[in-house]
């Protein structure tokens, strides 16, 4: 089920195998029902992905990763420090089922979803207008000046 995408949402589920090194799994989680990263869901999420680690090395784990599961045991309801020691107890060969927002890809001219436009920056826009004022200004008051 590797790289498979579930139904319709805007999310795709995929399950990753990773391979505990000596220094963990190599990311961190928050969530639980005791600590809610996003209100109103009590989810464990991929907070940080840690350079050369088991998930860095492996490359499909990202940060805002939602963890659905962990070798087929459901993280649903658990409060955070229970979830940190099932990830702890999981042992050497990890199955992680995860969720992820998948982001559009043909969206309209002018919106990346991203959040920023597609169009020239405002800046690119302005600098070069405002140098034309401000030498238009100039050139009109060195010739009223001549008068």
């Amino acid at each position: 089920m590797n790289g498979s995408v579930a139904g319709g949402g805007g999310f795709s589920e995929e399950v990753i195998s990773l391979t505990r090194r000596p220094s963990g799994l190599g990311f961190n989680i928050v969530g639980g029902t005791d600590q809610q990263y996003t209100s109103n869901d009590s989810s464990i999420y991929v907070s940080r992905i840690k350079k050369d680690g088991a998930a860095y090395l492996d490359g499909r784990l990202q940060e805002g990763d939602k963890i659905l599961a962990v070798n087929g045991k459901d993280l649903k309801d658990l409060r955070h420090k229970d979830a940190v020691e099932l990830f702890r107890n999981a042992g050497c060969d990890v199955s992680l089922r995860i969720q992820r927002r998948l982001q559009p890809q043909n969206g309209p001219v002018g919106h990346r979803g991203d959040g920023e436009s597609g169009g020239l920056p405002l800046a690119a826009v302005l600098v070069p207008g405002l140098a034309l004022a401000a030498a238009a200004v100039w050139i009109l008051l060195r010739y009223r000046q001549r008068m």
